[in-house]
């Protein structure tokens, strides 16, 4: 049993690292503000959840579990409002959605360039 709960811990931590570095790669990679704030809102969720789950398991029952799981829900809760609050931030300051006729655009310049 004891190595079913190793196992599972380390899946869920390394799913975790996995998302936190393709999120990283989003945010680099991305050409908007918009598309940015999706792929940190994934880190923040999906990498920051999976890791404290394994965590949590690797923990067992006790105070660290509780303590992991009081830092979850409040990851959880806030994090997509964040987001949230930033991109109406960006919507109110102006900030448009880069379209595909945009990203189109900008290639041809850098290929003229």
């Amino acid at each position: 049993m004891e190595q079913i709960l190793e196992i599972l811990s380390w899946f869920f931590v390394l799913s975790g690292s996995a998302f936190v570095v393709i999120g990283t790669l989003g945010v680099l990679r991305f050409p908007d503000v918009y598309a940015r704030m999706h792929a940190a809102g994934i880190t923040d969720t999906g990498g920051a959840g999976f890791l404290l789950i394994g965590m949590m398991i690797q923990a067992g029952l006790g105070l660290v579990s509780v303590k992991l799981f009081l830092i979850l829900v409040f990851l959880l809760l806030t994090s997509p409002v964040a987001t949230h609050a930033v991109a109406r931030a960006a919507e109110s300051g102006g900030v448009r959605p880069l379209l595909d006729k945009d990203i189109k655009a900008m290639k041809d310049e850098e290929e003229d360039a």
